[in-house]
């Protein structure tokens, strides 16, 4: 494979963000990258895809930036690029967790597991171990026995937190996410809210599912990722689908988005089944004047009406 992904974040100071985005996106066009990056004074975050040289450039001339000197890459091989475009964006903060006295990993965060301990972690009974991503991305794989949180931004994760406090505050708390980047404020979090033993997994899922010894060990389904791949591989030794159809309830690993897009909610679809229901979550957004794939397909309103039938058996099964 001829080309690579990356995920990396650093947290550190970069003084005027506006101008370091500015300037670093022209040096990601340079060298023909996409992706995504989000700069602050906090630091930086990005997913950048591009060919090898490329991306050893990019990687090369960050670590040569005392800044990012001790920034880590996770690297995927890839056939092609995983974005469509290249985007440097300036940002109160690179990870939102919108806290009112906000939180420093630098300065506070919970203690570092490596892939073995967090194996250990799991086989703990007296460890609870959270999820810190939202629920679209757990429903698609996420560590066997973690807790998931009922939320679908990581902003609202402490107001769940607050909610469930007193089943978790005597306990041990490990935590986990796709890179790492959520873990260490979300770990910081929890420290300041009074929890004592917090720990989380060193570079997240995306280290874990590489590393030779846990070969991605005891977790199920896939790791969401958000380019256009959607999804990847973790498991290399007992891998299962945990993922739930939407509408039928067997197993899946297909996300789409809803095809109103008014609702975009993401859900898990068979091919079959985004076609019989036109692509939408519900009869109220299959019928949406502004439906995507009725568009798409350039379906008559004949051929529309008689899949919309769909619903009402979907109500009686």
């Amino acid at each position: 494979m001829d080309y690579r992904v990356l995920l990396y974040y650093n947290y550190t100071t970069i003084e005027d963000p506006e101008t370091f985005a500015t300037e670093h996106l022209e040096f990601c066009k340079e060298l023909e990258l996409k992706g995504r990056i989000l700069v602050s004074t906090e630091g930086i975050n990005g997913t950048v895809s591009g060919t090898i040289e490329a991306t050893d450039k990019y990687m090369d001339a960050l670590k040569s930036d005392e800044r990012f000197q001790d920034i880590t890459f996770k690297v995927d091989e890839a056939e092609g690029h995983a974005f469509k475009k290249m985007h440097v964006r300036p940002r109160q903060e690179i990870v939102a967790l919108d806290l009112e006295d906000d939180v420093n990993p630098r300065e506070l965060t919970g203690d570092y597991l490596s892939p073995k301990e967090f194996r250990e972690a799991l086989l703990d009974d007296d460890t609870i171990v959270i999820d810190a991503r939202n629920d679209y991305e757990y429903d698609l794989g996420h560590f066997r026995g973690a807790v998931r949180p009922d939320i679908t931004r990581f902003r609202d994760l402490p107001d769940w937190i607050k909610e469930n406090k007193d089943q978790f505050m005597d306990k041990k708390i490990v935590t986990y996410c796709t890179g790492g980047i959520r873990c260490e404020k979300f770990s910081g979090y929890l420290l300041k809210e009074g929890f004592e033993n917090v720990s989380q997994l060193e570079g997240g899922i995306a280290t874990y599912g590489k590393d030779p010894e846990t070969k991605g060990e005891f977790w199920d389904g896939k790791m969401y990722v958000f380019d256009e791949r959607i999804s990847v591989e973790v498991n290399h030794v007992d891998k299962t689908v945990v993922g739930k159809e939407w509408f039928d309830g067997t197993p899946c690993e297909r996300y789409i988005n809803c095809s109103n897009p008014e609702c975009n909610k993401q859900i898990l679809v068979s091919e079959e089944n985004e076609a019989r229901y036109l692509g939408a979550c519900s009869h109220e957004c299959a019928t949406h004047e502004n439906n995507r794939y009725v568009k798409k397909h350039d379906i008559s309103d004949e051929e529309k009406a008689n899949r919309l039938e769909n619903f009402k058996e979907l109500v009686n099964q």
